[in-house]
């Protein structure tokens, strides 16, 4: 997340000077509070990641290789860094007030072109605009939108304006190696070649982003409220899940509506199963957790530092884990109803199974990283399931689809059951202490409604 270092009294003290000082700059920019939470415009803005999210999945299934997985995984990594703008913009100043409607309609319209150049993105094109010239300006564009913001907050603090100099500086490199990745179609003949220089390029691109991310610290994350900063990436987390969902049900394609076999409805139900499951390993309590402590953290390098690692970072092989899931899921109702397909299915293969079996694991992985970082606690039944998908997946790669994914839902259902039957009073504690706040915060609103309204 961008922004530039600044001083209020602490992370829940004051926003900083200029957010509501009647001046005429707080009409066009007016900063972000600490109790701030997610705007409707910023859930505007997430639509398109949706879109975003579908796309990658789709190219990726339909030419399924290795060196397209990793050309998803750079171009998942860029997308999740631009949205990470979002949320930081969204943190610092009120996304919904002033200038920045406009600046998120400008961003928007740009991560729209932007996924749109996705299918054209690694490769050169005869006719037409080139396709990697335009992911580069589209993510220049994005990334200048919100860096323009964060400078005009930091423009009267020399210090800061020299710490978001720096920040300005890597989004110009990222975007020269992404330029020059474009330019390999058309420069070198061998495929082979191009391919490997091009994959290199944006391999260095997104280094640049997230290495400066830790060099840089607390210039990039400088967390007000960490509300939001927790309900926005609990939203993303939701987004994914529901992208799960639809690319299960957009799956079939062999007419308005799939039969309803028996077959069909397996697959369904056992899909459906599984991303509820997932849902609940990470909403029942550890995202409730994280924000907790990220309240409790009120030192702002303990917080930036903290926002970076659980939530930036960890977050993002989380959202992967998801679209490998998705990705894993395609075409599984058009499959199962296909007169020509075994009842059970066709064995899923290496591939498929991999996306699908180590998506899930990378997911269970990445939620015990987070609450091991988070919350100190190791989260033993997640780690077990991670194992034990990864030992069985060689074998499930040539059991009948369905078999596979029966085998996996009922490896999650188990990890999850079992984390949350193993009840040691943190579980407790801390959904004991979400409803207080919930309940709390409820009062409150009633009361002001009760004496404004």
């Amino acid at each position: 997340m961008d922004g530039p270092a600044r001083t209020p009294a602490g992370p829940e003290g004051s926003a900083g000077s200029g957010a509501n000082d009647g001046s005429r700059w707080s009409r066009i920019i007016m900063l972000g509070a600490p109790g701030s939470r997610g705007t409707r415009l910023e859930l505007f803005y997430d639509l398109v990641f949706v879109l975003a999210f579908l796309n990658v999945t789709h190219l990726t299934a339909s030419h399924p290789s290795w060196i397209n997985l990793y050309q998803a995984l750079l171009v998942l990594a860029l997308l999740w860094w631009c949205w990470t703008g979002f949320a930081g913009l969204g943190n610092m100043v009120r996304a919904d007030q002033g200038v920045l409607p406009v600046v998120g309609f400008v961003t928007v319209a740009g991560i729209f072109l932007l996924v749109l150049s996705i299918p054209r993105a690694f490769v050169g094109e005869s006719t037409g605009l080139n396709g990697p010239l335009v992911f580069a300006g589209c993510y220049f564009l994005v990334r200048a939108a919100q860096l323009a913001v964060f400078g005009w907050v930091a423009r009267s603090d020399r210090a800061a304006f020299r710490r978001w100099l720096k920040l300005a500086a890597v989004a110009v490199i990222a975007t020269a190696l992404l330029v020059a990745a474009g330019q390999v179609p058309h420069r070198v003949a061998d495929s082979t070649v191009a391919t490997g220089l091009q994959l290199g390029f944006w391999t260095a691109a997104v280094l640049v982003e997230y290495v400066a991310g830790i060099a840089l610290g607390g210039s990039y994350w400088v967390v007000i409220s960490a509300g939001h900063w927790a309900e926005r990436h609990a939203l993303m987390i939701l987004i994914a899940l529901g992208e799960s969902i639809i690319t299960l049900g957009l799956g079939w394609v062999g007419g308005n509506a799939p039969p309803l076999t028996v077959p069909v409805m397996t697959a369904a139900v056992l899909g459906i199963a599984t991303a509820a499951v997932l849902w609940w390993a990470y909403f029942d309590t550890l995202a409730f957790g994280v924000e907790q402590v990220m309240h409790h953290a009120r030192e702002p390098a303990t917080r930036a530092r903290l926002s970076r690692n659980a939530y930036t970072y960890l977050h993002l092989p989380m959202i992967t884990g998801i679209i490998f899931f998705a990705l894993g899921l395609k075409d599984q109702l058009s499959e199962a109803a296909s007169p020509s397909t075994p009842p059970w299915g066709e064995p899923l293969g290496g591939f498929r199974i991999i996306v699908l079996y180590g998506g899930v694991a990378l997911y269970l992985l990445s939620l015990a990283g987070c609450a091991r970082l988070a919350l100190r606690t190791v989260h033993w039944p997640l780690l077990g399931a991670v194992v034990v998908i990864v030992l069985v997946a060689p074998a499930a790669a040539r059991l009948p689809e369905l078999v596979a994914l029966v085998m996996l839902a009922a490896l999650c259902v188990g990890a999850t059951v079992a984390e949350t039957l193993r009840e040691d009073g943190l579980r407790r504690r801390i959904r004991g202490l979400a409803l207080e706040e919930q309940v709390a915060v409820e009062g409150a609103e009633s009361e002001w409604r009760r004496r404004h309204l």
